[in-house]
């Protein structure tokens, strides 16, 4: 479907589109996003999703999925949206499309008030028995920050903290937002956050008008302070506001640029060349045609030519970076290698379709120290140089007329 004919079902009234029901998976042990009560499903995750579903329309019908299954499931359409604290992580993005980020959190780990461990580093031993719950984003983190502890992957997160208080763990691995209510009625301590993460509704790769539509939906949430009376209302932080344009903006450079260690892999696997000057060509040609149309469809004057193009190459250089400094050890090759075509490309079209509506929805004006200071803030991907964020944060200033001042 033409880019502009999506654009032109996103004017339509919230509830316009609204048929039947909306399926969202929902994990029902991850406070305070989803939590399974006597009461049914609460927390900052299912009032979002009651709210989007009563605002499109439709009829709001939970599907329990593990998080080891989460990607299956997906793929195998159970559900049409996971909305329970999802991490944006690459395969996520290689398997399916965010939305705009709803908060931001951070893995912790916990451990008994007495413990003489008072760093992330002192729990990196042999000796040292570590828990988290299996499937998710923090058993893969606590993997990558803790290979030498003793580390259980428990099917239940409520298992997790148990386990710790029984005296079957020496730490336990939380988040900043699930720590507190874990912290409650134990004399446990936290350490970190050793991570930044951003929370998300994933949805299939061919879910384009619901993704389009949710974060329209999302983006007016943010500004009409909706959101964040909800963070509060659920004991997450009412900062940062995730789903404000530029905040979702660089958000969505980030997890593209997140995705190049993987198509580095491919490339190297395969032998293909990181410099690729005709397929450049096309995506700077492609971009300008996708932010005109998007300008057209939001009744928006387009972007600068020059501009537009020059965020992209901006982008496109940074990738190439992240790309030569990914490293070729044997263990960067560990794990899935993904198919180029069938995955990564359609993945970064797919975020490309992202950056260009946010684009479009930025302020007519941005200041360059505010664009430069929230960019080294927001754009963590791997391998990727200051002087690549510096050049990353001008570009998407420039798209809205300003001229950064060099040092």
């Amino acid at each position: 479907m033409a880019f502009l004919a999506i654009l032109g079902f996103l004017a339509l009234p919230a509830g316009a589109a609204g048929e039947g029901s909306l399926r969202v998976g929902s994990s029902g042990d991850y406070a305070p996003f989803s939590m399974r009560t006597g009461l049914g499903l609460e927390g900052f995750s299912q009032t979002v999703a009651e709210a989007y579903a009563a605002q499109t329309g439709r009829r709001l019908e939970n599907v329990p999925f593990r998080w080891r299954d989460l990607l299956a499931d997906l793929a195998a359409n159970r559900f049409d949206a996971a909305a329970s604290g999802v991490t944006v992580r690459p395969e996520r993005s290689a398997a399916g499309r965010f939305s705009v980020p709803v908060a931001e959190t951070g893995a912790v780990a916990l451990v008994p008030a007495g413990s003489a461990a008072q760093s992330l580093a002192d729990l990196n031993r042999p000796e040292v028995r570590v828990v988290v719950n299996r499937g998710g984003h923090l058993e893969r983190v606590t993997r990558a920050h803790l290979p030498r502890a003793r580390i259980e992957a428990l099917n239940r997160n409520k298992a997790v903290r148990a386990a710790l208080l029984d005296g079957r763990a020496d730490a336990a691995i939380s988040d900043s937002v699930e720590a507190p209510q874990w912290q409650r009625g134990a004399n446990l301590r936290v350490l970190g956050p050793f991570t930044r993460d951003r929370k998300a509704w994933l949805l299939r790769a061919d879910a384009e008008m619901e993704a389009l539509r949710l974060d329209r939906w999302l983006l007016a949430r943010e500004a009409d302070g909706s959101l964040g009376r909800w963070r509060v209302q659920h004991g997450l932080p009412a900062a940062p506001a995730t789903a404000e344009p530029l905040a979702a903006l660089l958000a969505a450079l980030d997890e593209r640029l997140a995705l190049m260690p993987l198509v580095a892999r491919v490339k190297r696997v395969n032998r293909l060349p990181i410099e690729a000057p005709e397929r450049e060509a096309r995506v700077l040609d492609a971009a300008v045609e996708a932010l005109g149309e998007a300008a057209a469809a939001a009744g928006k004057r387009a972007p600068d030519e020059g501009a537009v193009r020059a965020l992209y190459r901006a982008q496109i250089e940074a990738a190439k970076a992240i790309q030569r400094a990914t490293p070729t050890t044997p263990e960067a090759f560990l794990g899935a290698v993904y198919d180029l075509h069938e995955h990564l490309r359609p993945a970064l079209l797919r975020i490309g379709e992202k950056i260009a509506r946010l684009l479009v929805a930025l302020p007519p004006t941005l200041d360059c120290e505010r664009v430069r200071r929230e960019a080294r803030s927001a754009l963590r991907a791997p391998h990727l140089s200051d002087a690549d964020v510096r050049a990353l944060a001008d570009a998407v200033a420039g798209v809205r007329g300003a001229t950064c001042p060099s040092d």
